[in-house]
Order: C-alpha cells, then structure tokens, then sequence
C-alpha cells in the first residue's frame, strides 16, 4: 500500500477552497494526501527539499526546480484582473518612487518579479532598499511610515484602502497591456519521480476538487473561514471569485502561453534560469506542443 502523498499550500481562501474535497476525502479514487499549510515565501522555499510530493510555489521560482518537479496544469492562480498592486501613502507619484524603501511579501515572487520588470522601464534610477516581510504587515509597515510603498499580494487588495492607502499602479493591469496575457501568480507542481500515472492521478484529483468546490460551494465554507482567520465573509468570497477561475481548472494553451511569457522575460532580465523548451509540458499527458 502506497504512503499518502504529501502536500503544502497556503492557507489562502482561493486554496483551501480549492483542495477541500481532495483533501477531505471527498472525492471517489482520489490518492491519500496528507496536507501542511504555510504562506508562499515557505513553500517556495520547500521545493528545495525532499519533505512533499505536491506543492504550491510561486510561477517565479518554478525555473529554479523544473529539474525535480512539473507543472501541474490545473490547481494554480492564473487570471485576469487579479495582479498584485503597489501602494503608498498619499503623496507623490510613481515619479517619487526613486530610491524608495519598498515593502515585499518575497524576492522570490512572481509579485517581485513583475515589479521589477514594470520599475526597469517606469523608475528612472531605480527603486532603493527592498525588505522583505509577510504579506499581511505589509500594508500596516506602509501606513506606520516603515516604508515608502508596499507590493501587495492576495485579499490585501480588497482593503488597502481600509489602512487610508492609495493604489501606485496595478502590476497585472501593466502585464495584461504590455502581453495581452493573463498574468501567472501561483503553480501546483509535482515531484517528477512519482512517476506518469501518479502524476496523471494527482491532475485529475485537482480538477475534480475545483469541480466540486464549484458545485458545493457550502461545503469548504468552515475550512476556508478557519485558515482564513479574521477575513471578512465579503472578502473572502472576493477572494476566492477572483483567483479561481477556468485557468484553475485547466491552463489550456493561453494560460502555459502567459507562463512561457513570464519566464522568458524573467530569463532575459537575469532574474531566472532559462527554461528550456519542453520543460513546462506535463509528463502525464501528450505534449501538444513542446512549451
């Protein structure tokens, strides 16, 4: 009998909505998974190891360990609108924005990698001191004066304003102008030596888990509110309508499109590894075509 498999994701709304039924042992054939949450930062940094099978990393660290892992193509955050955002107090511009003590959740990010690709052609000079601190204190560190802006990840958006915070610009919006793509936030990826069908079963769980938190929305309701803690109801359901979407059940070829995108001018700027082509096709399935 096979050990269950072993999975880390945040505690974010959008994931412990996702992954309910499977983890739960609500859907039928599903493999046994035994379940670790920690924010971002941490699994990214677990990827590095050898402690999970499955895991929820940052689109921006997934180069780093394509050797050991693949790309699951369903299970992320990819979407439309839902860029991170970087605010400040009120007060100057973008154009006051050279030098600045600025505020991230992770320099390991897909948040950090876009605002350095926007700050490369926006913020002559450049931006200063970057620190690095958990999602959540960033906006009150912004509004305390700790810092001159904060990038903004997850449900922060739906209530900077709440902090008396003014939105700089709005990342995903300059991804989306500038590609035309919807813009790639959080991966699920995979140990590569699990094996094709193991890995084909690990899919195919993931999709039935988002078919089933979408047709039993009531279901995951307490496990979300218990991770989510203090999270307004308003906020969450904000949260989970935004972040799960159709690129959650399946990447399809404009989501590995937006992926490819991210990473190829991630490569070019230095900030990542080259990915070679073919690495983001899942082992499981035919590849359509080598991305």
């Amino acid at each position: 009998m096979r050990e269950p498999l072993s999975m880390a994701y945040s505690p974010c709304p959008n994931d412990t909505f996702v992954f309910h039924a499977w983890t739960h042992g609500l859907l039928a054939d599903a493999p046994e998974v035994t379940v670790t949450h920690a924010d971002i930062d941490v699994t990214n940094g677990l990827a590095g190891s050898d402690r999970f099978d499955v895991l929820k990393i940052s689109y921006a660290a997934l180069p780093e360990f394509l050797g050991r892992f693949a790309l699951v193509p369903c299970g992320g955050a990819l979407g439309r609108g839902c860029g991170p955002l970087l605010i400040a107090r009120p007060g100057p511009g973008v154009e006051g924005l050279a030098g600045a003590t600025v505020a991230v959740p992770s320099e390991r990010s897909t948040a950090y990698l876009l605002l350095r690709l926007w700050a490369a052609g926006a913020v002559p000079g450049g931006l200063g001191r970057i620190v690095v601190m958990p999602f959540h204190e960033i906006m009150p560190a912004v509004r305390d004066g700790a810092a001159d802006a904060g990038l903004i990840i997850h449900e922060s958006r739906f209530t900077y304003h709440e902090y008396g915070l003014r939105e700089l610009v709005d990342l995903g919006r300059f991804w989306e102008a500038d590609t035309g793509l919807p813009i790639p936030l959080g991966a699920i990826v995979a140990r590569r030596d699990l094996g094709a069908r193991r890995l084909a079963g690990i899919a195919t769980a993931i999709r039935a888990s988002v078919r089933h938190a979408w047709d039993n929305p009531a279901d995951s309701r307490d496990y979300v509110r218990e991770h989510a803690q203090e999270m307004a109801p308003e906020v969450m359901a904000q949260h989970i309508d935004l972040y799960v979407n159709p690129f959650t059940a399946d990447l399809g070829v404009e989501g590995l499109a937006a992926v490819r995108a991210l990473l190829d001018r991630a490569a070019t700027t230095g900030a990542c590894p080259t990915v070679p082509r073919g690495a983001l096709t899942f082992p499981a399935t035919e590849p359509s075509g080598a991305l």
